[in-house]
C-alpha cells in the first residue's frame, strides 16, 4: 500500500502540472503571438522482481517478467509552434509574421529578446518600441512629420514626407530564425531569449530563405483552441479525481490491515 500511494502521488503531481499548464494556454487565449503548451510525461524507473527472458528451468526462458512501475513524471513543457491566426487591425504599427521568424527587441541590459508580439509603438524619439518601451532592432526611428509609413513583406519600412513625391526609407525589419524554436526560453512580456537549445539565431531579411513575410496591419493571434484546452482540462480533472479515489481507497486498505 506504500508503494502504491507513493505512485498516486506521483499521478497527482503529473496532472496538476497539466492543469496549470493548461489554464496558463487559456489564460493566454487573447495574447498577441502566444503559443500554447503541452506538458510531457515520462514513467518512472521499474523495479525489476523478475526479469524478461531470465531461465525458469535450464532449457526455458520467462516469456515475461515482473516489472513494478514506480509512477510518472513531467520532463518538459513543449511550445506548439503553430501560426496564429491573423488579425487585420488596419494600424500601421501593427505588424505580423506569416511564417517562421521573431522580430528583435533590445533589453534595458543590452541582450536581445525575440517575439511574435509586433504591436509596436512609436516613443518619444520617433522610435518604434513594444509596449513596454524596448527597441526593435535593427532601430526604426520616424521622422516627427512623416505623414504616413508603410512596411513592406520583405520589412523595408518607407515614410511619406510633405514635399515629396516618392516615399523615403527610414529602416529595414529584419526577423530571426532558430534551428529549434521550441528552445528558446520564455522571460514573460511576450519575450523570448536564446539558449543552448534553440541555437544561435539566423538574422535575416524576410521573405529570403523561407523566412516569413511581414504583413503591415495585422496581429497573430494566439494559438490556443479553447475547444481543446478545455477537452484536456476535464481529462485532466478527472485523472486528478480518479488518484484521489485510489489514494483513499490504498488508504481504507491500510486501515484494514491495522484492524486486523
Amino acid at each position: 500500500m506504500l508503494r502504491a500511494l507513493s505512485t498516486i502521488r506521483t499521478g497527482l503531481e503529473a496532472s496538476q502540472t497539466q492543469i496549470d499548464v493548461i489554464a496558463n494556454n487559456l489564460a493566454n487565449v487573447g495574447t498577441t503571438g502566444f503559443k500554447r503548451q503541452r506538458a510531457l510525461f515520462q514513467d518512472l524507473l521499474y523495479q525489476n522482481v523478475r526479469q524478461p527472458g531470465a531461465l525458469s528451468s535450464t532449457q526455458t526462458n520467462l516469456p515475461i517478467g515482473l516489472q513494478l512501475g514506480t509512477g510518472v513524471r513531467v520532463v518538459g513543457t513543449q511550445p506548439i509552434e503553430t501560426q496564429g491566426n491573423l488579425t487585420q487591425t488596419s494600424d500601421s504599427l501593427d505588424l505580423a509574421v506569416n511564417g517562421n521568424g521573431y522580430f528583435q527587441v533590445l533589453m534595458p541590459n543590452g541582450t536581445l529578446a525575440y517575439t511574435r508580439d509586433g504591436s509596436f509603438q512609436l516613443n518619444q524619439n520617433g522610435q518604434m518600441v513594444t509596449a513596454n518601451g524596448y527597441l526593435t532592432q535593427p532601430p526604426i526611428t520616424v521622422p516627427a512629420n512623416a505623414t504616413s509609413i508603410t512596411v513592406a513583406q520583405d520589412g523595408t519600412v518607407t515614410a511619406q514626407l510633405p514635399g515629396q513625391a516618392a516615399p523615403t526609407q527610414i529602416g529595414q525589419i529584419q526577423l530571426a530564425t532558430f534551428q529549434n524554436p521550441a528552445g528558446l526560453q520564455r522571460i514573460g512580456d511576450n519575450l523570448m531569449l536564446q539558449t543552448g537549445a534553440s541555437g544561435a539565431p539566423n538574422i535575416q531579411q524576410p521573405t529570403i530563405n523561407g523566412t516569413g513575410a511581414v504583413m503591415q496591419g495585422y496581429l497573430e493571434s494566439s494559438n490556443v483552441n479553447v475547444v481543446n484546452a478545455m477537452v484536456g482540462m476535464i481529462t485532466a480533472q478527472r485523472a486528478y479525481q480518479l488518484g484521489t479515489d485510489m489514494a483513499n481507497t490504498a488508504n481504507q486498505m491500510l486501515g484494514y490491515l491495522a484492524n486486523i
